[in-house]
């Protein structure tokens, strides 16, 4: 398997101040550029929580051979 890199940022901000949630950049050493899509979960922690641990299993499903 190779060596992989998880790129993520997390902030917790009242669900009613978000307004649009965009692409983040990446830059890779070769020069080119990279776009993480960005996800919005709410609800309180409980459902947070379940909510991404739910994406990222179904993240790595989409990815099997890695």
């Amino acid at each position: 398997m190779a060596k992989l890199a998880l790129v993520y940022g997390l902030r917790l901000l009242p669900a009613d101040d978000v307004a649009e949630v965009g692409e983040a950049e990446v830059k890779l050493t070769n020069g080119q550029t990279a776009h993480v899509t960005m996800h919005l979960l709410e609800g309180g922690e409980t459902e947070i929580r379940a909510q991404l641990m739910q994406s990222l299993d179904a993240f790595f499903e989409f990815y099997p051979e890695i």
